[in-house]
């Protein structure tokens, strides 16, 4: 179980460094124009906001196992991602992007299957 709980965590932090970095990296207008609609919503200082908790909740869960430091700070880091996702996936059902909600979803299961599996079944 212990395989399964370090590959769902990569993914879930690969998924989450490289979404965050992407929308850290561009302007608005750019994410907007490649199929983010949702992004018209918000003031480009929050997009850039929910941009680095991506990148900080990626980093959360990865690093502080790693380097044996607070390694409970790995189910937080993917609980909170978990409620980032539950908060996407409300945004793109208000939005009716439907297309939208499925990968929102699916991050938000993976991210609770990680949570509860490093917080009850294969805790550090």
């Amino acid at each position: 179980m212990e395989i399964v709980m370090w590959v769902a965590t990569g993914i879930l932090a690969a998924a989450f460094l490289s979404a965050g970095l992407f929308k850290l990296s561009q302007p608005k207008e750019r994410l907007a124009s490649s199929g983010m609609g949702w992004v018209e919503d918000f003031h480009p200082a929050a997009v850039k906001l929910i941009a680095a908790a991506e990148v900080a909740g990626a980093i959360g869960l990865v690093v502080p196992p790693l380097v044996h430091i607070a390694p409970v700070l790995s189910p937080i880091a993917a609980a909170c991602l978990a409620v980032t996702m539950a908060g996407a996936a409300l945004i793109h059902l208000r939005r009716r992007e439907f297309r939208g909600l499925i990968p929102a979803l699916v991050l938000m299961f993976l991210a609770i299957f990680v949570a509860v599996g490093r917080f009850a079944i294969v805790p550090f």
